[in-house]
């Protein structure tokens, strides 16, 4: 891949995808609690898919970053609950509650912001050094 070029392409794309994964989990978070119908229309989570992007000569700069290549959906199953007054509800009185883990996209979300601030860390210190730098030459 010849996009990748210095360590701003690497932090830039790496900030990106752990964005892709914020917004996910915002979006599990906010359906989280949310009913349906039937089992098909129950909300399930939906999670980011990364994969290593290597720059052209890899093998000789060691220069690689990260990119979100699709998002899927989780593998955890709508729950069935009785809740007779809700008006999605059968004539049984069950609907189907999301399936969503909270706890989990908690930590989703707290890693996910680390990551995401190492990152901001890394082109704020590059940043730094690299006016350091031109402030030696005066």
């Amino acid at each position: 891949m010849a996009g990748i070029q210095n360590i701003f392409d690497i932090s830039g794309r790496a900030m990106s995808a752990q964005l892709t994964r914020l917004n996910t989990v915002a979006s599990n978070l906010a359906n989280a609690k949310s009913f349906a119908g039937s089992k098909e229309e129950a909300f399930v989570a939906i999670k980011p898919v990364f994969e290593t992007e290597y720059a052209t000569h890899a093998e000789r700069s060691g220069i690689a970053s990260v990119n979100v290549s699709g998002i899927v959906t989780s593998d955890l199953q709508p729950q069935r609950v009785h809740l007779p007054s809700h008006p999605k509800a059968d004539e049984g009185g069950y609907v189907w509650g999301s399936a969503v883990n909270v706890e989990e996209e908690m930590v989703e979300m707290l890693e996910a912001s680390r990551q995401y601030q190492n990152n901001l860390e890394v082109v704020s210190t590059l940043r730094s050094l690299m006016m350091r730098t031109v402030n030696m030459g005066r």
